[in-house]
């Protein structure tokens, strides 16, 4: 029941946005908690879109964080299909598009973000999709039937696994990527050539090195023109070529901002009532000794139940710093590939189990010490990497390549 006479606003009903409302009422915070989204659901979790809810083995309802009435019993004030359009940190007002005007104590900004747009002829054509939202997914799902043209523009994660799910649906698909290999922010070469064989056995036309040059059709998509001048029938193009993080609010609130919202450890803006958490912060990584802005779902969660309890704290200093290796994570057929840190200066790496049979991870070393580490369907290596990564020591190749001795081995 909430007593209090202070509120604390969260703007962005996202995944991060969701755990900042939660963790502030579980920690103890009996005032109102007001969540704002400009998407019609409740907080929910992004990657079942391009998995289980595009492949129809879900309904969307499954991606909620919680089941919608939870918000109702921790009295929480949704305003969803909401937008936030100025933020006055002088005055600590939220405005939204409405004219509703918030003041807050404190308040989240986990604004996330939104898909990067193609622009080129033809791009606004019935039939082209982007992949960020529920909405976005059931539209996919609705165009994909048996025998369907699918043209995939972009060869990261979200492109791959909708091409994954389009195969399955029993889609024709061809997948173009403009660079020379598939995921190359997050993979090696070596790694990305793996999938991308396997994506090929699975039946999808991966062309790199590829672009659009435009898409015709009569109202409706019919073909896409490529950069190598070859003509390809499609019905159902979908763009993944990455996302923009939403820094407008705090960008013209005048907050620091510089490829996202620029945050300390615990999340503080250059406005000490304002913090950010989730795809949207710029933050410091200790771990890897980067400022980076992190695109996944642990991040989304983990910094926001972190920033939560800053902005819970009497002076945020003494709350614990967000400090986490980055992990992602993404499923594709039959594979679950994790990655372990961030793609940073490495002299050597070391393959533990043979790619062949489906099943191995590639450890990254500096100067002997593990500073990352990719798995296709080895959850259980990637996790203990953790403590591998952690721990700064320095590993023999021969130990970490040999399955037979466990990982838990080398700690000792």
């Amino acid at each position: 029941m909430t007593s209090g006479s202070r509120t604390f606003v969260v703007v962005g009903a996202g995944q991060a946005g969701g755990w900042t409302a939660k963790t502030l009422r579980d920690g103890g915070f009996d005032g109102r908690i007001i969540l704002i989204g400009e998407e019609e659901h409740p907080p929910y979790e992004r990657p079942p879109l391009s998995k289980e809810i595009l492949a129809g083995a879900k309904p969307p309802e499954a991606a909620y964080l919680w089941p919608a009435k939870s918000w109702d019993d921790w009295e929480v004030e949704l305003k969803l299909a909401r937008r936030a359009t100025r933020l006055d940190c002088g005055n600590r007002r939220v405005e939204l598009a409405d004219g509703e005007v918030i003041v807050y104590e404190r308040l989240m900004l986990a604004t996330g973000a939104r898909v990067r747009r193609l622009v080129l002829p033809g791009a606004e054509l019935a039939g082209v999709h982007y992949l960020r939202t529920i909405p976005d997914a059931l539209a996919i799902k609705t165009a994909i039937e048996p025998g369907s043209r699918v043209l995939v523009v972009g060869g990261g994660w979200i492109g791959l696994e909708v091409a994954s799910a389009a195969r399955q649906l029993g889609a024709e698909v061809t997948l173009i990527e403009a660079l020379d290999q598939l995921c190359v922010r997050g993979l090696t070469r070596d790694l990305a050539g793996y999938l991308e064989d396997v994506h090929r056995r699975n039946g999808v036309d991966v062309r790199l090195k590829t672009t659009v040059t435009r898409l015709e059709g009569n109202g409706r998509v019919e073909r896409a023109v490529l950069s190598d001048g070859t003509t390809l029938a499609c019905g159902l193009v979908v763009i993944g070529i990455g996302i923009v993080p939403n820094v407008e609010l705090a960008r013209d609130a005048g907050l620091a901002t510089a490829d996202g919202i620029v945050v300390d450890d615990r999340g503080r803006t250059s406005d000490a009532h304002v913090f950010a958490a989730g795809d949207v912060t710029n933050h410091p990584n200790v771990p890897t000794g980067q400022r980076v802005r992190l695109e996944s779902w642990e991040n989304a969660q983990n910094q926001a139940i972190a920033v939560a309890k800053a902005m819970l704290a009497a002076n945020p200093e003494e709350a614990a710093a967000y400090s986490e290796i980055p992990w992602f994570w993404s499923d594709q057929y039959d594979m679950n590939i994790q990655l372990m840190g961030l793609r940073q200066a490495w002299d050597s790496t070391v393959t533990r189990g043979d790619p062949a049979t489906g099943a191995f991870t590639v450890f990254y070393l500096a100067d002997g010490r593990m500073v990352g580490c990719s798995g296709v369907n080895t959850g259980r290596d990637v996790r203990f990497a953790r403590r591998l990564i952690r721990s700064g020591r320095t590993f023999e190749p021969a130990a970490l390549a040999d399955v037979l001795v466990p990982l838990q081995a080398l700690m000792n």
